[in-house]
């Protein structure tokens, strides 16, 4: 996919996952205690001193977040308020200033305006995915907070993030840890994903989409899949997802435990999901932004290889979860209130 490709040759419905550079991105600068306003830019560049924290010692956070076109032709976003509030966290953990929550949502908002042209049409199954960070810069050379600091966002359309859409596929336990005990997992640093490309590339050599991770202290619980969180349905309709210290906060998790709870009326439960019990399971899959829902069919652990529904055939549950999630984030569906932001 070339980068100065324009919205008006876009095959919608053919998309990737890979970067595009669109009109806007938006910034601002941190310096002598304080957020400036920010401002929109058609430089996609970043100009920074080569003793910026962000390149040495991983003073960076990020999140991912899409807008949707509705079939009125309107944008809207979901759930943002959540990736500021995770956003917030992140930058509490690497010691970096907070950009405040409205302020967040405000520039994600202005950043999407103007780039709306960018924003895929209705039912083309594709979405505008938006990328903000905060990345420490500035004359550093000592392990200590930087002093200056980069809030940015920028957008690019975007297809399914494993190809083929909502369609089952295989992943294998690694033996790699994703995170450390009380480390950075529950944080959405780079570093995290760094480390996880030997995996991922592991398991892709051996056709597999991707590594599961275990728990980094006893390696008996599932806890990841490669950048997404685990969730399974079990034999007796309980949805359970994996609860650890390590782990990512995913916000489309949160979001498909309240709506299995409340719209398919299944039990729920955050809790340890122990490798060796995996048979309870009827159906499993990965959830996050990028990947929205993807279904696990089978899972391979050391010399076993274990089928949930199918190799090739979608759950039921896990579809009417899709849908309903998918429904709400394009409007078709009603959301739970505050779940929506209009642009």
């Amino acid at each position: 996919m070339t980068t100065d490709l324009r919205p008006e040759n876009i095959d919608w419905k053919d998309l990737g996952f890979s970067y595009i550079k669109t009109d806007y991105r938006f910034i601002s600068y941190y310096k002598d205690g304080s957020w400036d306003e920010g401002t929109l830019t058609e430089d996609n560049q970043l100009h920074i001193s080569e003793g910026s924290t962000a390149l040495h010692y991983g003073q960076q956070c990020f999140e991912g977040m899409k807008a949707y076109r509705t079939a009125d032709g309107s944008i809207q976003l979901f759930r943002p308020y959540e990736n500021a509030k995770r956003m917030k966290l992140s930058c509490e953990r690497l010691l970096m200033p907070v950009f405040p929550e409205e302020k967040f949502v405000e520039a994600i908002k202005k950043v999407v305006k103007a780039n709306e042209e960018w924003v895929p049409p209705y039912g083309t199954g594709s979405t505008l995915y938006i990328r903000p960070f905060i990345i420490g810069i500035g004359d550093n050379i000592g392990v200590k907070p930087a002093d200056e600091y980069i809030f940015s966002a920028f957008v690019m359309p975007v297809g399914p993030y494993f190809k083929g859409g909502l369609k089952p596929s295989n992943f294998l336990v690694t033996d790699y840890d994703r995170a450390a005990p009380k480390g950075t997992g529950a944080a959405k640093v780079g570093g995290n994903y760094a480390g996880s490309l030997l995996p991922g590339k592991e398991a892709k050599e051996r056709s597999f989409s991707d590594a599961v991770y275990l728990d980094p202290e006893t390696h008996t619980k599932i806890e990841e899949v490669g950048a997404a969180n685990f969730f399974g349905i079990t034999k007796d309709d309980l949805f359970i997802t994996p609860k650890s210290s390590s782990i990512l906060p995913s916000i489309t998790k949160y979001s498909l435990l309240w709506l299995a709870e409340n719209r398919l009326n299944l039990k729920v439960s955050e809790g340890d999901v122990y490798i060796d019990q995996i048979n309870q399971f009827k159906e499993a899959g990965a959830c996050g932004t990028a990947a929205v829902i993807a279904p696990i069919g089978g899972l391979q652990i050391k010399d076993d290889f274990h089928v949930f529904y199918s190799e090739t055939e979608v759950g039921p549950v896990t579809k009417r979860l899709y849908n309903e999630l998918v429904g709400i984030q394009t409007g078709d569906v009603e959301a739970p209130e505050g779940w929506i932001v209009k642009v």
